[in-house]
């Protein structure tokens, strides 16, 4: 009877130990299946494509085919209308934001608003631009203040780019002449030229611009590069 009791509480013990083997490898399974299915739901990865100063877009946001860069700034003076709790509206376009001077209804305010642009290849390799709306950011008893700050986000340098050459084009017997640029920030511009110009940039690799850096509000390090003119 012992010898009995024995072998069945041995082969007990050996269909539980399989037993939870077996649970185990079903829990391993879905676990493995679930990490994979996330993969694409929760994919950090990201096109640094139009980054001067470091090499993400940061929270600027990127897809496989489209890229949201900073485009633009802009100084706008307004009044205050309603006050809606803790924020307020900005007449005569009646845009919403946080209150955070405590102004009251009727107040001179000035904004400090931005624009962002969608740029997106075509199958011809040419870029759309989709242009965003007028958003505001910060509110300014003062246009002084608010300047200051356009001025830090809006920055124009002399630099020296990449020139990816010049070339002329000809129809009904009027030629015209344009140069291609390559910015910091990866893109390429086309600017006609006059005869003078196509002469010295023919052999040239690389050309002087007025460029400006439209940096991210968000993350300052992040700037969209603009050709802005020749600097010579």
């Amino acid at each position: 009877m012992n010898n009995r009791s024995q072998r069945s509480n041995s082969a007990s013990h050996i269909m539980a130990v399989v037993f939870g083997i077996i649970i185990l490898l079903i829990v391993v399974s879905q676990c493995s299946n679930a990490s994979s299915n996330n993969v694409s739901m929760f994919d950090t990865s990201y096109n640094s494509s139009y980054n001067s100063s470091s090499n993400s877009t940061g929270g600027q946001g990127t897809t496989a085919d489209a890229t949201v860069v900073p485009w633009d700034y802009r100084v706008t003076e307004g009044e205050v209308g309603d006050l809606v709790g803790g924020d307020m509206t900005i007449l005569p376009d009646n845009q919403l934001m946080a209150n955070d001077d405590q102004y009251g209804t009727g107040d001179k305010v000035w904004t400090l608003q931005y624009m962002t642009a969608n740029l997106k290849e075509n199958d011809q390799g040419k870029a759309a631009v989709t242009l965003s709306t007028w958003n505001p950011i910060k509110s300014y008893k003062t246009k002084a203040a608010a300047t200051a700050d356009l001025d830090r986000l809006k920055v124009k340098l002399k630099t020296k780019v990449k020139l990816v050459g010049v070339y002329k084009t000809k129809l009904d017997d009027k030629t015209r002449q344009f140069a291609v640029l390559r910015l910091p920030t990866g893109q390429q511009v086309k600017q006609p030229i006059d005869e003078k110009r196509y002469s010295t940039l023919k052999s040239a690799k690389e050309a002087d611009i007025i460029m400006e850096e439209i940096h991210d509000h968000s993350q300052f390090d992040l700037a969209y590069s603009k050709f802005r003119g020749w600097a010579s």
